[in-house]
């Protein structure tokens, strides 16, 4: 059988759903020995696999599973293994993966140790973030700091006019809780919270939290 011909079975028999994180292979030839070369298909991965098609496992799909297995998760490959076809993982399956705009899913897709670090951003890692949000994109709206704080502000004035309000129509009883904790920075709390009933579902929401004051120290409450 010439190499034509191998690369028509090796073609047709390329059904598993393991090939469906991979682009289409180029056929190059690495050393004098012809190959398919496998370009992974997620977005900011330049993995590629080489198979070469001289030799008895030249079919073998064990190293393309384990750079899918890395690249993709574990958990993304085995949801993969049940499915009839590629075709079926590359319309349903992966599909529905990058729909998930968690970020924990997307830091489970990277190699290595996984970390989370949250902090207020300085001025140069902010220009930067805006830079990055408008390439290719320079039209677009990245509302300012005092936007943000202005909207938040109105957002919060509204929502506590209308849970005044109906508070103050409820006829029906409330139930007023109380609670109080101390942070790890040692500063000591009370949170209120009124529980009704609204529209036959149990309804529960945080009133006010204040920071208990010290002798001396007038404190005022955070939210209300």
């Amino acid at each position: 059988m010439n190499l034509h011909s191998k690369l028509e079975v090796r073609k047709n028999k390329r059904n598993s759903p393991i090939y469906a994180f991979f682009e289409k292979p180029k056929v190059i030839k690495q050393g004098g020995r012809p190959a398919h070369e496998f370009k992974c298909s997620r977005q900011g991965c330049a993995g590629r696999v080489r198979r070469y098609l001289d030799t008895k496992d030249a079919g073998s799909t064990g190293n393309l599973r384990k750079h899918a297995r890395s690249c993709w998760g574990v958990a993304v490959v085995n949801a993969a293994d049940s499915a009839a076809s590629a075709d079926e993982v590359r319309k349903v399956i992966i599909p529905n993966i990058l729909k998930d705009g968690s970020i924990a899913v997307a830091f489970k897709l990277k190699k290595g140790a996984t970390t989370y670090s949250h902090h207020q951003h300085t001025r140069e890692e902010t220009k930067g973030f805006q830079c990055l949000m408008k390439t290719g994109r320079p039209a677009y709206y990245i509302p300012s700091r005092w936007t943000v704080s202005r909207d938040v502000h109105l957002v919060f004035a509204w929502t506590r006019n209308r849970i005044a309000t109906m508070l103050q129509k409820y006829n029906g009883k409330l139930s007023f809780t109380t609670d109080a904790w101390t942070s790890p920075n040692h500063r000591a709390f009370i949170a209120f919270s009124v529980h009704l009933e609204h529209n036959g579902v149990p309804l529960s929401m945080p009133l006010d939290v204040v920071e208990v004051a010290r002798v001396g120290d007038a404190r005022t409450s955070h939210c209300v």
